[in-house]
C-alpha cells in the first residue's frame, strides 16, 4: 500500500486510507462486525428465499429495486462534478470542433488546388 498512488481526478479509496484501516478503535471494529454479520443475516434469507422449490410469490428485493430504478432514471441521481464536465466536454464538444477544423482545412485546401489549377481529379461525368 505504500507505492500507491492517487489519481488525479479521484479521491482515495477508504479501503486504502492508513489511517482508516490500522488505527480503528475496539468500538468501530465490533460495529463493523455487527453491520457484516447482519449483512450476511439479510444475504442469507434472500437466498432462502430464492432457492426455495416452493415459492408461489414472487421475491421483492428493495436494493435491487432502488438500482434499477437508478438505472432507469440516471437524469434525477445525476450530479455534476468536474470529472463529469470534463467528460462531457471531452466526448461532446471537442469532437464537434476537431471535426470541423478537419473538414474546412480539407475543403480550403482542395479550393486552393481547384484555383491553382493543380488538382488531379480521378473521376469526372462531364469528360
Amino acid at each position: 500500500m505504500a507505492d500507491y498512488r492517487e489519481a488525479p481526478l479521484a479521491s482515495r479509496p477508504k479501503t486504502l486510507d492508513p489511517n482508516e484501516y490500522f488505527n480503528l478503535s475496539p468500538n468501530h471494529r465490533r460495529s463493523e462486525e455487527d453491520r457484516a454479520a447482519l449483512r450476511a443475516n439479510l444475504k442469507r434469507q434472500y437466498q432462502t428465499q430464492l432457492n426455495n422449490p416452493h415459492r408461489k410469490e414472487l421475491i421483492e428485493d428493495p436494493a435491487l429495486t432502488r438500482w434499477v430504478y437508478a438505472r432507469a432514471n440516471p437524469y434525477l441521481t445525476f450530479k455534476p462534478t468536474f470529472k463529469t464536465s470534463l467528460m462531457g466536454a471531452m466526448f461532446g464538444v471537442v469532437p464537434l470542433f476537431v471535426l470541423y477544423y478537419v473538414f474546412k482545412t480539407d475543403r480550403d485546401r482542395k479550393e486552393e488546388q481547384i484555383k491553382a489549377g493543380t488538382l488531379e481529379r480521378k473521376f469526372s461525368l462531364s469528360s
